[in-house]
């Protein structure tokens, strides 16, 4: 099997979304993490939900725990609706990462491998000209490895 065989459309997002968008674009589909395009539909990064999280927790919170701590209950429920007008760009990692992405014809062992190496869930698949085809997310991977594969034993 290929990546564009276990590939599905996701929704992606632009760094000129704004932040709280993307947070309900990954929660609604439920992905475990994001896809952020340039105008031409080209992976510009991956970020695994963890990355997500780190757009939207501001960073004094991030740092200082005992400061978050001090923040009563309804407040910190709502923490991540503070993030106003910011975009993706605006909070986006500074310095520039490599997306995670993998050819349409990888086999679901690279795709495996990228995904442990780089400790990301999402893996945007791409044809030969960087073009954004679907994602593949740490569950359909495990599911097609687990339902597809060969079990234990087999010879």
């Amino acid at each position: 099997m290929h990546a564009s065989d276990i590939a599905v459309n996701v929704p992606t997002v632009t760094v000129h979304d704004p932040v709280a968008q993307a947070v309900r674009v990954m929660a609604v589909s439920r992905l475990p993490g994001l896809i952020v395009v340039d105008e031409r539909s080209r992976p510009l990064m991956v970020l695994p939900g963890t990355q997500v999280l780190r757009l939207v927790v501001p960073s004094a919170y991030q740092e200082d725990p005992a400061l978050a701590r001090a923040v009563d209950e309804p407040h910190a429920d709502r923490f991540w609706l503070e993030s106003g007008d910011l975009t993706v760009g605006d909070c986006a990692p500074r310095r520039p990462v490599k997306p995670v992405t993998a050819r349409a014809d990888a086999t679901l062992l690279e795709v495996a491998a990228l995904m442990a190496r780089l400790h990301s869930p999402l893996v945007a698949v791409v044809d030969a000209g960087g073009a954004l085809l679907g994602a593949v997310t740490l569950e359909r991977l495990i599911t097609s490895l687990a339902v597809f594969g060969a079990t234990p034993g087999d010879g």
